[in-house]
Parts: C-alpha cells; sequence; structure tokens
C-alpha cells in the first residue's frame, strides 16, 4: 500500500535529521494517512479512502465530498478517486436534465 494520499496526491518528502553535534543522516517525512469513509451526497452512499488528515479538513472545510471533488484537480487524485468524481458528475448531470 502506497502512502500517497489519494484527494491530494500529497506523498513522502525526504530531509535530514541533524543530531546535536550537526551530523546529517537522511530521513523521510510520511505524510498522516488516515483511512475514513466519506459520504457522497449525490451518489448517496459513502466510498473508502485513504487520505491526510489535511485534505480530510479541507473536506469539510468545502462542504463535502462532493464539492471537493468538483474542485479537485484530476491529476491530483488516484484511479479510485476519478472514477467517483466522474460518477458524481455524471448523476449531477442526469439531475439537471430530468428537472
Amino acid at each position: 500500500m502506497s502512502r500517497v494520499c489519494e484527494l491530494t496526491g500529497k506523498g513522502p518528502m525526504t530531509g535530514n535529521n541533524v543530531s546535536h553535534a550537526n551530523n546529517k543522516t537522511r530521513r523521510r517525512f510520511l505524510p498522516n494517512l488516515n483511512d475514513v469513509s466519506l459520504q457522497s451526497e449525490a451518489l448517496g452512499r459513502a466510498f473508502k479512502f485513504r487520505i491526510s488528515a489535511a485534505a480530510l479538513r479541507t473536506v469539510d472545510h468545502r462542504g463535502g465530498l462532493d464539492k471537493f471533488l468538483a474542485k479537485a484537480k484530476d491529476s491530483d487524485l488516484s484511479a479510485n478517486a476519478l472514477k467517483v468524481k466522474k460518477a458524481i458528475a455524471k448523476s449531477s448531470d442526469t439531475a439537471e436534465a430530468l428537472s
């Protein structure tokens, strides 16, 4: 399982551990990933994602999964999130056509 956020594309970064004696050794900074289920209002069901804590806060700030995915770049999204985004767009198009 890769250590990449499915909604933002945030992944591991590299840097240095610096000791008191100023010795530098390489290290990795891993993103704070959590397994969450996010509810889609347009589709009426929940989807499981592995996202960073910052992405979860952003989803809440933007008003839910549907609104977050509407503004998200396709290049940042995982294949699973891209499928959900297209399904939401398709369902909203059909809802507009029926009304």
